[in-house]
């Protein structure tokens, strides 16, 4: 495919706090559509998808049952996989046939011009870490994550009537707002520390938007103000 000279390696991290809790089925139309004139206009693309809370549903219920945080995990993965199915039935000929449950896997579809769509790949690591290795294996210049927040706040939004949004940050601020410095089962933030020393590696620049309006990824990729920018 010949490319847009404006054209960039994009990984899109949607939040399952956006599209799967709960299951949103025209947001998700949104984004399938997104992806495509995405895809049209030359970008070299890959979206993860999270399970929301589907996914920590049964991740409760396999705590519950007195299940290793490993088999914890293993069933949050599967939701994952679940809701990156339905996006590429849906995509139909621009996506990859199946959900890809390896980097390799997914790095074939991208060079065969496919949008690659995805859940999680094992346990111990999040889909933020997930969409945060495609990165940068594709050499991505742009990993826009799709939350329930404008962006990335001085404090939690949900909890502190007073946070306020940080419209720039570098990838050592983003740490020491971060609730928690390590993986578990469930974990819930703006982005996940090993996702966060990834990107850093891999000096990938990151926008924060809302992802329950699909525009903002667009105005991520052409450079326009919104969210946060972390680089």
């Amino acid at each position: 495919m010949e490319r847009d000279v404006n054209s960039v390696r994009l990984v899109l991290r949607i939040g399952g706090s956006v599209v799967a809790s709960p299951i949103n089925a025209g947001l998700i139309n949104e984004y399938v559509d997104l992806l495509k004139a995405l895809h049209r206009n030359g970008h070299a693309l890959a979206a993860v998808v999270g399970g929301g809370v589907l996914a920590r549903e049964f991740i409760s219920a396999a705590k519950d049952m007195g299940l290793a945080e490993e088999a914890q995990d293993e069933v949050a993965i599967s939701v994952s996989r679940l809701f990156a199915q339905v996006f590429l039935a849906k995509l139909g000929k621009s996506g990859c046939a199946t959900v890809p449950v390896t980097i390799e896997q997914a790095m074939e579809h991208l060079q065969r011009g496919k949008v690659v769509v995805m859940g999680g790949l094992r346990p111990g690591m999040t889909t933020d870490a997930v969409a945060a290795m495609v990165a940068e294996r594709m050499k991505a210049g742009l990993y826009v994550k799709g939350t329930d927040q404008e962006g990335v706040y001085d404090k939690d939004p949900r909890k502190c009537a007073d946070a306020v949004k940080l419209d720039h940050m570098t990838f050592k601020d983003l740490s020491r707002v971060l609730a928690e410095s390590k993986h578990k089962a469930g974990i819930h933030q703006v982005l996940d520390p090993e996702a966060v020393k990834l990107l850093e590696r891999g000096k990938v620049k990151v926008v924060v938007v809302n992802g329950s309006r699909p525009e903002n990824v667009l105005l991520a990729v052409e450079g326009k103000k919104v969210g946060t920018l972390i680089e």
